[in-house]
Parts: structure tokens; C-alpha cells; sequence
């Protein structure tokens, strides 16, 4: 079972949201705090990771290698935050690494042992999944208005440009 004050992180996070803290204390049972280095992968590009990330503290890097090896950030996750997400539910590889910026903590999900509580406690798996597709959904809300913004600039419209 996790720490005090790891179980207070994810009780206050989004993956708790509709949970109650019984239903919480089950779900930290299933969870695996790490504290992370600078640098350290926690999964790399390409590769396929079954496992969930909330950010504690620190910051995690959604990051590619450039061409010539150094890394470029393509988004940072920070405390309170869901990171591989799509993974974790479809099991397909990474599109970019996850990497520690900063000494990082984090808490880890594992699938297989979350599909292990599923017909002890289903209502615990249908709320996290829910959490987890209202983080994916205001992704994908916030890409489509940057997508929005990035095709008004590019063709001077609504005269903001």
C-alpha cells in the first residue's frame, strides 16, 4: 500500500475523482510510487508500455530524439498529471519517450493487475477509465483548438493575424 502522503497525492488527483477512499485505498494497493533522476526514461519511443503514470512531483517530458541525439520536448506533464494513457488502454508503442525532468515522483498503474480487480470491483475500474477518457478528451480538445488556431494564422483569418 502506498505512503500517506503518496495515497493523499492520488486521492486529490483526477484518477480519484469519483472515488470513494475505500475505493482509493484499493486502487493504491495496485500502484507503484518511483522517484526518477533527471533524465531517467520511464518508457521509452516506439515501445509499447502497459503501465499508467500520475505525476506526483516534478515533471515528465513527452520528448523525441532529434536527428542528432539530443531530445526536443513535445509537452510536459507536471504534478496532478496522467501520462501514458493511450498505452495503458490500447498497448500500442509509445509515439515519444516519457522522461524525467528534474528529480521526478511518480505513481505507475499496471494494466494487468487493474484488469485484476475488475470483477471484484468493477465500479473502481469504470470510474478510473472514466478519469482517464476526461484527461484524454481535454487532450484532444486543447489539439484541436491549437490545430484551430495554428490553420487561422497560417490563412490570416477572422482578421486576429
Amino acid at each position: 500500500m502506498l505512503a500517506p502522503p503518496d495515497f493523499e497525492a492520488l486521492r486529490k488527483s483526477a484518477l480519484a475523482k469519483e472515488l470513494s477512499d475505500a475505493d482509493c485505498r484499493v486502487l493504491a494497493a495496485l500502484m507503484e510510487g518511483r522517484k526518477l533522476k533527471d533524465g531517467e526514461i520511464v518508457c521509452e519511443e516506439g515501445k509499447a508500455d502497459s503501465r499508467l503514470h500520475l505525476v506526483l512531483a516534478g515533471a515528465l517530458g513527452v520528448a523525441r530524439r532529434d536527428p542528432d541525439g539530443s531530445w526536443r520536448n513535445l509537452h510536459v506533464k507536471t504534478a496532478g498529471e496522467l501520462a501514458g494513457e493511450l498505452s495503458f488502454l490500447d498497448g500500442m508503442p509509445h509515439y515519444a519517450a516519457l522522461r524525467a525532468l528534474g528529480d521526478t515522483e511518480i505513481l505507475s498503474l499496471g494494466r494487468e493487475r487493474f484488469e485484476g480487480i475488475l470483477q471484484e470491483h468493477p465500479w473502481i475500474v469504470y470510474r478510473v477509465m472514466r478519469a482517464i477518457l476526461r484527461d484524454t478528451h481535454a487532450l484532444q480538445r486543447t489539439m484541436s483548438m491549437q490545430a484551430i488556431e495554428l490553420t487561422n494564422y497560417i490563412f490570416k483569418q477572422h482578421g486576429r493575424y
